[in-house]
């Protein structure tokens, strides 16, 4: 006979040991969401395309059937060790919030993440390319483009982007880290808080300003990311994000939770509506293929 007590700690066992997905899978999955939203018509055909395609990646046990499956494939592959082993390092960058901003040092190799969202982008692009490389490239980009909105994939203090950084989550102790509060805790709060979920989110941006949180460059969508990675530190450490570690175990206070809470939804909405936008560029194309074309009409 199983005691209650036992079973809860065995269930409690199993939850901790749990792989730790960026943004969870929450995050991801609603940045997904609001971009299918806002992407074109045309370019939502060809993402229903490229799902249809997506058995040539041989993945069964992280198969992508809609595009919010594909929004956690990259981490799904994780523990699928060597074939995806090479991936590891371009879900963030090691961004140091407490000098003047560069990527050019972490990325120097192109294994970070804003290099991958340019590199997925390419790729899914290119009509060229054996459709496994481009679903591939469609997996990857969904994916990262989420992951460059979570602040503490985007900045760090030499702590693996807050994941050395002891933190509190209000009442809650134990084993936390700043990193783990921002990918669960924080942001399953902030996209469940009303109106939620994806159009709650999208409804606080105006239709006219989507255009204009869509716009910039991956390096800028960086910088931004990281000075809210440099408030977050700030926040939890006492207002000096690259001061000395406090005496006791810093604690994300119940005013700083509300207070972070619309910073972190307006990342969610932003990733969507980035990840839209690279979509669209990628995919929108009113050009026919030449090869789809009756042999009259090709040149």
């Amino acid at each position: 006979m199983i005691r209650p007590l036992s079973f809860l700690a065995a269930l409690l066992a199993l939850a901790t040991a749990a792989p730790a997905f960026a943004w969870w899978d929450y995050g991801h999955r609603t940045v997904a969401t609001i971009a299918l939203a806002e992407v074109t018509p045309r370019t939502r055909a060809a993402i229903r395309r490229l799902i249809a395609q997506s058995p040539v990646l041989h993945t069964p046990t992280c198969p992508i059937r809609s595009i919010e499956e594909a929004s956690v494939w990259a981490d799904c592959v994780k523990p699928l060790g060597d074939r995806y082993s090479y991936a590891y390092a371009w879900h963030y960058q090691n961004v140091d919030i407490c000098k003047p901003f560069d990527l050019k040092t972490p990325c120097a190799d192109g294994n970070c993440v804003s290099a991958q969202i340019e590199r997925a982008a390419r790729l899914l692009k290119d009509r060229s390319l054996p459709t496994v490389n481009r679903v591939e490239a469609f997996a990857f980009l969904v994916h990262f483009v989420g992951d460059l909105h979570q602040p503490l994939h985007a900045g760090d203090r030499h702590d693996r982007g807050g994941n050395d950084q002891p933190a509190n989550y209000g009442i809650m102790a134990g084993r936390r880290n700043l990193h783990t509060v921002w990918d669960g805790l924080l942001a399953d709060r902030a996209i469940s808080t009303p109106p939620g979920g994806a159009q709650g989110l999208l409804s606080e941006i105006p239709a006219a300003d989507r255009k204009a949180v869509a716009a910039g460059s991956v390096a800028d969508w960086s910088r931004e990311s990281w000075q809210i990675a440099h408030a977050a530190y700030a926040d939890l450490l006492g207002g000096d994000g690259c001061g000395p570690q406090p005496a006791a175990r810093p604690t994300l206070t119940a005013d700083l939770i509300a207070r972070e809470i619309p910073v972190l939804r307006r990342q969610v909405a932003r990733g969507g509506l980035r990840l839209a936008q690279l979509l669209d560029e990628a995919l929108d194309d009113v050009t026919p293929d030449p090869s789809r074309l009756p042999r009259k009409a090709r040149g």
